[in-house]
């Protein structure tokens, strides 16, 4: 069982974690959501896509932000006690760093474990299902000329156009314009379109407009006007390019243990697919890194009236540092399959690092040994 100052500390930092995660999130989220709002909205999308579409990317935020929140939450809760004393009156009663730095290093688990949740499991199913629907909607050929008093250009060389589109779905002034025949150009105008759909694709239908072919090589214009005209647009639109699937979408197993068609189908190297893999794990351990290091760099130096923000400012210079050596380790293990094991080094080097420092907490002779000495 926990002793009381053991569920004392994890309720503080679950209580800050929970803080800092949800302004995090949030801020992240609603830049992400505005950018989405403008482009699917520009588009002709509405706003339940908008909201569906924002919701599918929460689980990837929430992701980039629990570490962050974690070493956050950390430093703060840290340093609250270590200016009330709090963490001076648990020493003088025989608490090493070491034990006090226990409910630190569940906490870091309980962390590391939603982050395994997110990136094992939730991360790559939202993923999967924003490429699914993204890929619906630029299938949706019709949608995209549903876009009333902007020109839009649904293929190269082709504009469309229509001044208003009312309750009914009927496009009002309509104006489209096919120049993909080199050195021909064929414009139709009509007062009144519908879009509709068929066994053969999607079809315009036109009522009150003309249509002109002008011919650059002759000079010549020609100009043929209609009551009602029925065009097939299925073959004015470009068809969507599928891309290749992404390995975020793919399950860690299939990523660690790739089948030659795995590779194949999203055009990567096994040496790729496996350092996406451990990284997924690799993240789940610098949440415990990152928890550690800030509670035991806020331990050094013990005591002290105007605060630890030299000890805070030495915390987020170990993350860089552990940053920098994730970003370099990253190119090597993209290179080379049995590299694998570099991918853990960042949280090892953290965690090491913090098991370092917490050695030198529990020994406070040393820094008074050092001043004694100067």
């Amino acid at each position: 069982m926990f002793a009381r100052f053991d569920r004392y500390l994890l309720s503080q930092l679950m209580v800050l974690f929970g803080f800092f995660s949800l302004i995090l999130v949030l801020v992240y989220w609603l830049n992400r959501a505005v950018i989405l709002f403008d482009q699917l909205i520009s588009d002709g999308q509405s706003a339940a896509v908008v909201l569906e579409f924002t919701a599918l990317t929460l689980p990837n935020v929430i992701r980039l932000v629990l570490p962050v929140s974690a070493f956050a939450a950390t430093i703060y809760v840290t340093n609250r006690l270590s200016s009330e004393s709090e963490l001076v009156v648990m020493q003088s009663t025989g608490f090493s760093a070491f034990r006090m730095a226990r409910p630190v290093l569940v906490f870091g688990v309980i962390v590391a474990l939603l982050v395994s949740i997110l990136t094992h499991f939730l991360v790559p199913l939202s993923e999967k299902r924003l490429a699914e629907r993204e890929a619906e909607i630029s299938q949706n050929l019709i949608s995209s000329l549903l876009n009333e008093g902007a020109f839009v250009h649904p293929s190269e060389n082709v504009t469309f156009y229509s001044r208003m589109i009312d309750a009914e779905g009927v496009l009002h002034d309509v104006f489209m314009s096919d120049a993909r025949n080199v050195g021909q150009r064929t414009t139709y105008v009509a007062q009144r379109a519908l879009l509709v759909r068929s066994e053969t694709g999607p079809r315009i239908v036109m009522f009150d407009g003309s249509t002109q072919t002008f011919d650059a090589a002759t000079q010549r214009l020609s100009k043929t006007d209609f009551e009602e005209s029925t065009y097939d647009i299925g073959g004015l639109l470009e068809p969507p390019s599928i891309g290749r699937p992404s390995p975020s979408i793919m399950p860690t197993s299939m990523l660690l243990f790739p089948s030659p068609e795995v590779r194949e189908a999203v055009n990567r190297s096994t040496a790729r697919l496996a350092q996406e893999g451990h990284h997924r794990f690799a993240q789940a351990f610098l949440c415990i890194a990152a928890a550690l290091i800030g509670f035991s760099t806020l331990l050094l130096g013990g005591y002290s009236r105007f605060g630890v923000w030299k000890q805070i400012i030495g915390a987020i210079g170990v993350l860089i540092l552990l940053k920098l050596v994730e970003g370099s380790v990253t190119e090597i293990v993209k290179n080379e399959v049995s590299a694998w094991p570099l991918a853990y080094l960042p949280a090892a080097l953290g965690i090491a690092i913090a098991l370092v420092m917490l050695t030198l907490a529990s020994r406070p002779a040393l820094f008074a040994r050092r001043r004694a000495l100067a």
